[in-house]
């Protein structure tokens, strides 16, 4: 496919959104996978002393909801990160249900290149992560 039929697919202000309960069984797996045993992540006794007065869920974990939400919703698989910039704008904690929302900002016409406002809300509709990704489409 040529690279401005391919890009021509998407538009400004196209969305999509994927939505996961975290359970304390992802933490852990996350937390083996990565080697992170940091004990704000895993102690609820050292947790509950830290600012955040108990556990929190690892800030990758949370940002990779972005990840799964650009490989299989928008533009989906084959897409490739060439970028992601993020903020932790608040914790989330395990059993918090999080919702990953991203909206395509600039669609570039030279190149297979879509940027993406990204950003994770919880169930209180309260924005936990904030940022921007730029992927590169599959031309295949």
């Amino acid at each position: 496919m040529r690279v401005n039929d391919l890009v021509m697919t998407y538009q400004v202000g196209d969305s999509a959104s994927l939505s996961k309960a975290i359970s304390e069984e992802d933490v852990m797996v996350f937390a083996k996978l990565v080697g992170d045993d940091n004990p704000v992540h895993l102690d609820d006794e050292y947790a509950r002393n830290t600012r955040f007065k108990g556990r929190i869920v690892h800030g990758a974990l949370v940002s990779g909801l972005i990840s799964a939400a650009l490989g299989t919703k928008l533009p989906g698989p084959g897409a490739i990160y060439l970028s992601q910039r993020v903020e932790f704008l608040h914790p989330v904690r395990p059993g918090d249900t999080v919702t990953a929302i991203i909206e395509v900002t600039d669609v570039r016409v030279d190149k297979p290149v879509i940027t993406l406002k990204t950003y994770c809300v919880n169930q209180a509709d309260k924005i936990v992560v904030d940022g921007e990704a730029v992927v590169l489409l599959d031309s295949d």
